[in-house]
């Protein structure tokens, strides 16, 4: 089954998909165009994957990840089993890895550090793929892109401002956003910036590129002029204990309908879920029109069945 023209645009040449620059350029490209045809035309992959089986590894919980990649892997022909808990809590990660290489064929991992998720794939020959680390959530930026060429046609030329903690999914937009052509803008609290030697290989990246990278701690510098308004929750799990803490430091950065205003006319509301209701955001931006929040959520099933055939077809 030919997938697209050329095989070297659906094969991932890294044995495992750790982080977003784990892809070329051209497996970037690749990847996207193939989401594009498997949403257009699910049952054409519908046999791809038989035989296979991933093991689904689970340290979080989960709504969306879990359901998505069941999902995809069995929509697919192919077949899952889910570990929760932490992955180290009864014997060794490169004993669990090695374990789990010889009954499946791929490892897919929600963790509570990247450091587990390294040591995977260090260990398993077969591919590991990140779900969400504490540095990365590669999969939801892939499927945050995808919904944007949907709703414009097209990723260059377009700015998305990330109003908040530079966090995991702060981390994976900026590195995805600018390679593809989009300006990206992060407004956050003195303190939360994102992690430095990320901001730096994404400025290499937008000078390569030609885009444009800014952070900032002032919201409305952030969303001035841009098309896509994101945000995520103040306090992510393993974050708890700071909650109140940061409600107090993160309410001004608060999208709301005059954040919004601020943003091109045409500009989309963007956020991974769950969201927290009326802390990050507000029901009158969440539910307007403009909200594309759950065109992200159904496109994480899309992005993952490709990633799953380039990597096990």
């Amino acid at each position: 089954m030919a997938i697209v023209a050329s095989e070297t645009t659906w094969r991932i040449s890294a044995s495992d998909f750790t982080q977003d620059l784990d892809l070329s350029q051209e497996e970037l490209s690749g990847l996207l165009e193939l989401t594009a045809q498997i949403k257009r035309n699910p049952t054409r992959f519908a046999r791809a994957l038989n035989g296979r089986y991933v093991a689904l590894l689970f340290e979080k919980p989960s709504l969306r990840t879990r359901i998505t990649f069941e999902l995809a892997i069995k929509q697919l022909g192919g077949d899952s089993i889910l570990n929760s808990g932490l992955i180290a809590e009864r014997e060794p990660i490169k004993d669990v890895a090695r374990n789990l290489d010889r009954w499946t064929n791929c490892i897919v991992a929600r963790t509570f550090t990247q450091k587990t998720v390294e040591e995977l794939a260090k260990w398993s020959s077969v591919p590991v793929i990140n779900a969400l680390s504490d540095t990365y959530h590669p999969c939801q930026a892939l499927a945050d892109v995808v919904t944007i060429k949907e709703r414009f046609g097209k990723w260059r030329g377009l700015k998305l401002a990330f109003i908040g903690d530079g966090n995991n999914v702060a981390h994976s937009l900026m590195l995805t956003t600018t390679r593809l052509g989009m300006d990206f803008a992060l407004a956050c609290p003195p303190g939360y910036e994102p992690k430095p030697e990320i901001v730096a290989a994404a400025r290499s990246l937008a000078s390569t590129f030609g885009t444009n990278l800014t952070i900032t701690n002032a919201p409305v510098e952030a969303v001035e002029g841009a098309h896509a308004v994101y945000t995520d929750v103040w306090a992510s799990m393993g974050q708890e204990s700071e909650a109140i803490e940061r409600r107090a430091r993160f309410q001004p950065y608060q999208v709301n309908e005059q954040l919004m205003a601020q943003a091109r006319p045409e500009a989309v509301f963007m956020h991974c879920l769950p969201a927290k209701r009326n802390q990050e955001t507000v029901d009158a931006v969440m539910e307007s029109e403009r909200s594309v929040v759950f065109d992200q959520a159904e496109n994480r099933l899309h992005v993952q069945k490709a990633l799953l055939l380039m990597l096990l077809s």
